[in-house]
């Protein structure tokens, strides 16, 4: 399988046309390289905020809530990007009023048929739940395509191993993985627990962040990330667990990472690894005086 995870970089664009063109040459260009599955961050859907009035997308909260009008028509082009390339492309995510008013931050993943669903962002960080008012979704989805069998981790959820565990036991063999952090910390972070999840559950995680200054969104004004693509450290497969990297943190631009996996090898390690992490996953554990 060829996948393409997308640095992202923020940037402004203030009317639809100038986001549309971009959205498509972006997606053209990876596709024209042979891509089969496209991966774009957590929020890039926010920058169809460059489009409202600059007193709204500089307020963080008004901007979300006008926003919400262009986010059918950002979808219906991301569908007929998918359609015509004959693609998987998840767009990224975007905060979306849900049917009982809550906000909450939802990817879908369009394949070359049309949506085959959406994932919510299930544990929220501190700024989004503290500040910003963005809410916890609810429920896993498994994604059965063409090219394997699916999951979308977004961002701060791949920090934990729960989520992953319950993706790993339905079968799941690679993980989308759209982040958004605004300091490197925040990038390691990503990048420890994209490995970590690999390791445990001995399946692939690609990741795709935001990147670049864009002072004109107070949500999204820093981003530092590192396109990769994580497998578990076994047999076949580099030693370090990392097929491949995006080497600066913050470009200019955006870029795509290329890169292939056989997934057949990687649920290979099940069975036949060095390791066999995923089948000694420990249902429980007792705790012991002395």
């Amino acid at each position: 399988m060829k996948l393409a995870a997308c640095q992202y970089a923020i940037e402004l664009h203030e009317t639809w046309n100038d986001y549309a063109g971009h959205l498509s040459a972006l997606v053209k260009r990876a596709a024209s390289e042979g891509a089969q599955l496209l991966l774009l961050p957590e929020y890039a859907g926010l920058v169809l905020t460059g489009q409202l009035p600059e007193s709204v997308r500089s307020d963080l909260h008004a901007s979300i809530t006008d926003m919400q009008p262009l986010i059918p028509r950002w979808l219906d082009l991301c569908e007929s990007l998918a359609r015509s390339h004959g693609v998987h492309l998840m767009p990224g995510s975007a905060p979306v009023r849900d049917e009982d008013g809550l906000y909450r931050n939802r990817a879908w993943l369009f394949g070359p048929d049309g949506l085959l669903g959406t994932q919510d962002k299930l544990i929220m960080t501190r700024f989004e739940r503290e500040r910003w008012g963005i809410s916890a979704g609810k429920g896993l989805r498994v994604f059965d395509t063409k090219l394997g069998r699916l999951g979308i981790q977004i961002c701060y959820d791949n920090e934990f191993p729960i989520p992953a565990r319950a993706l790993a036991e339905k079968g799941v063999d690679l993980i989308l993985a759209p982040s958004c952090t605004d300091t490197e910390a925040g990038a390691y972070r990503v990048r420890i627990g994209a490995q970590a999840r690999a390791l445990e559950n001995q399946f692939a995680v690609l990741v795709s962040p935001t990147v670049g200054m864009a002072p004109w969104s107070p949500a999204l004004d820093e981003n530092f990330g590192r396109a990769g693509l994580y497998v578990p450290p076994d047999y076949g497969m580099p030693p370090n667990g990392v097929v491949a990297e995006s080497k600066e943190f913050a470009p200019s631009t955006s870029e795509w990472l290329h890169c292939e996996i056989d997934l057949r090898e990687v649920r290979r390690l099940r069975s036949e690894g060095q390791v066999a992490t995923h089948r000694d996953w420990p249902e429980q554990f007792t705790l012991v005086k002395g």
